[in-house]
């Protein structure tokens, strides 16, 4: 198991593919005797090397580790960088403004009625709920008593 590359050159066609799958992706060419050969070719090879764990047999390249513990956020607030918050308050207006949108279209105007009230309700909630519930949550300071300010 010297070669520690997960892609081989097919013996027929010559391009590229996975290197501990039965048949080439490409032209059907029969790379390894049987299924069972092949991955225990592949548990050998993968531990041979404790950075092969992750890999799969039908990966073409070894997966490249990525390190999700760095705090973006903290960086941002280091560097004076404005982030807004993740919020679902949007995708609520949008939905409203789709109903809304709806009730445009020459259809009965029961149904128009009914799509602009709908649209109408769902589009004011999201208002509200991003204006009034989440600024409330970013901004708890703004909202406090008046009394306990220090003047400057």
């Amino acid at each position: 198991m010297a070669n520690p590359a997960l892609a081989v050159d097919c013996p027929r066609c010559g391009l590229k593919t996975a290197r501990f799958v039965d048949h080439c992706r490409n032209c059907g060419y029969k790379l390894w005797p049987s299924s069972e050969m092949a991955s225990a070719a592949f548990q050998a090879w993968r531990a041979a090397d404790p950075p092969r764990a992750t890999a799969s047999r039908f990966d073409l390249e070894t997966p490249v580790y990525v390190d999700n513990s760095f705090d973006f956020s903290a960086r941002a607030r280091e560097l004076g960088i404005h982030l807004f918050p993740n919020s679902n308050w949007p995708f609520i207006i949008c939905l409203g403004a789709l109903f809304l949108g709806l009730a445009a279209i020459p259809f009965a105007s029961t149904v128009r009625i009914v799509l602009a009230v709908i649209g109408g309700v769902i589009f004011l909630y999201g208002v509200v709920g991003w204006v009034l519930i989440e600024d409330v949550k970013m901004y708890p300071g703004d909202s406090s008593e008046t009394g306990t300010e220090v003047r400057h």
